[in-house]
């Protein structure tokens, strides 16, 4: 398996399109990612992540709804393209074994973020529904918002299901509020955030956040802390799951880092090394696909590899 993260063509320079691979190893999966995909208008532009949340409608959604549109201030698109890149990668490894060939994985980046944000595609074509910012408001549901806490702490709120958020508004000594017939449903909810968000924004900000967790699990409803790093590295839950783990690094030393993303009863996974150098196993690629070391050394000597 190559992955190549170039725009499209650039193996094809190089000598290396998928024919000539191919023809070497006809079992090759070749994992092609780039921003925008390997044809089409804007096929041969430069693309990152921050231009596929841009374009995806991720930014327009994100933010205040008098406020610009926003990026997230982490590679969001990057990630969530590479791990759809390893599911893409995999199915075509999985047909190779009914097969016997390998095949081309076509990834932009655009595409994935796309896919998350929702099903804005339909809801435009069948609606002519064009979703505003709203904040940390849901369209579907409400009370759904962050809350400052006595000590100066935050805290999420989300009330995707009725029966939380009849227990919410009774915890925060508003239950006459259930009766109203709004209330019945999460647009209905999400219709009356004002008066919702109110209610309990002013019962949290009497109280610390210890105080609030508390209550909240006592009462069966869903809360989580507002994290930063510092919070996450010292969490119970995070550290009874192992999600960040120590890796061995060869300069470094012991590194804490985040594991695998998921547990496997039967074939476990872990981290062998924190980040292999640059190009570390490119010779052995190449040499498995029938080229010589001069070869190689050419390929280097242009810039290729």
């Amino acid at each position: 398996m190559i992955v190549e993260n170039f725009r499209p063509g650039t193996l094809e320079r190089w000598g290396l399109g998928w024919e000539e691979l191919s023809a070497v190893n006809p079992r090759l999966v070749l994992a092609r990612v780039t921003g925008f995909g390997q044809f089409g208008p804007y096929a041969h532009r430069p693309g990152f992540g921050t231009l596929a949340e841009a374009m995806s409608g991720f930014a327009a959604l994100t933010g205040e709804p008098d406020g610009p549109p926003t990026l997230p201030p982490f590679g969001l698109a990057d990630s969530i393209a590479a791990l759809a890149t390893a599911y893409a990668v995999m199915t075509a490894l999985t047909a190779r074994t009914t097969t016997g060939r390998g095949q081309v994985v076509d990834m932009a980046i655009i595409e994935p973020m796309l896919a998350v944000v929702g099903p804005h595609p339909l809801w435009y074509d069948q609606l002519g529904y064009v979703q505003p910012r709203t904040g940390n408001r849901s369209r579907n549901n409400a009370p759904r918002n962050t809350y400052r806490t006595a000590d100066g702490s935050w805290v999420a709120v989300s009330t995707s299901a009725q029966s939380i958020a009849e227990r919410v508004m009774t915890l925060v000594g508003r239950p006459e509020l259930i009766e109203e017939p709004w209330f019945a449903d999460g647009t209905g909810r999400a219709g009356h955030a004002d008066v919702l968000d109110e209610a309990v924004g002013a019962w949290i900000g009497r109280r610390t956040r210890d105080e609030v967790m508390d209550a909240f699990e006592k009462a069966e409803a869903a809360i989580a802390p507002v994290y930063d790093i510092r919070d996450v590295v010292d969490d119970p839950q995070y550290r009874a799951l192992g999600t960040v783990t120590e890796v061995q690094d060869p300069e470094l030393g012991p590194i804490r880092m985040q594991n695998v993303l998921f547990r496997l009863s039967e074939t476990p996974g872990a981290i062998r090394w924190p980040g292999r150098p640059h190009g570390a196993d490119t010779a052995d690629v190449l040499s498995e696909l029938g080229l010589s070391p001069a070869e190689i050394d050419g390929l280097r000597e242009q810039g290729a590899v």
